[in-house]
């Protein structure tokens, strides 16, 4: 395997399981997208933390199902199939996914991969706004947390995944593919 970029580690059991018990409601959740902040973003549709990412809620297409109709086409705004920034695919010998993760850096992301069979990507972001005195202690943090979890193929040798930062925007995990006769992966 080869890839550019900055090595992240990967961990086979989660430090801290518990880190993501805390339910996020609805209304919470549009109330935080609805504010123009720089974590907001990477809840929105077409982002790899959307929770539109792997599938709809609610497509106004299903209504018609024996018309020609591009959701995607004629309601852009409903979610963001076509502006996806991630891309799962498999090539001779791995599974691969590309993910934009803009503004995080490889300190901020922690990567999982649990029994063998689920990859955790998560990572929280941390920010000290500039506080109008000199003084640090008057000054406003914020903190947000992200995760999405897959569920790996069949017959990939996990022990042996690779995950890299590309010019701290583009996190690529390579997991090598097992000869499907072997016993060698899950």
């Amino acid at each position: 395997m080869t890839s550019g970029g900055k090595q992240l580690e990967i961990q086979f059991e989660d430090p801290n399981p518990q880190k993501w018990s805390h339910p996020l409601k609805e209304d919470v959740f549009a109330n935080f997208v609805s504010k123009e902040n720089s974590a907001a973003v990477y809840y929105k549709t077409g982002s790899f933390f959307s929770p539109l990412l792997f599938g709809k809620f609610f497509d106004p297409s299903d209504a018609f199902p024996l018309w020609e109709f591009e959701s995607d086409a004629l309601l852009p705004n409903s979610y963001g199939s076509g502006h996806r920034s991630v891309d799962w695919y498999q090539t001779q010998t791995d599974y691969v996914l590309l993910a934009e993760v803009p503004g995080l850096g490889q300190n901020s992301l922690q990567v999982c991969i649990e029994n063998g069979k689920i990859l955790e990507i998560s990572g929280q972001w941390r920010q000290q706004r500039e506080p109008r005195a000199k003084d640090w202690r008057s000054g406003k943090w914020w903190e947000h947390g992200f995760v999405r979890r897959l569920e790996l193929p069949e017959q990939t040798d996990w022990r042996k995944a690779e995950a890299h930062m590309k010019n701290d925007v583009v996190l690529e995990i390579r997991i090598p593919k097992t000869d499907p006769d072997s016993d060698q992966g899950n």
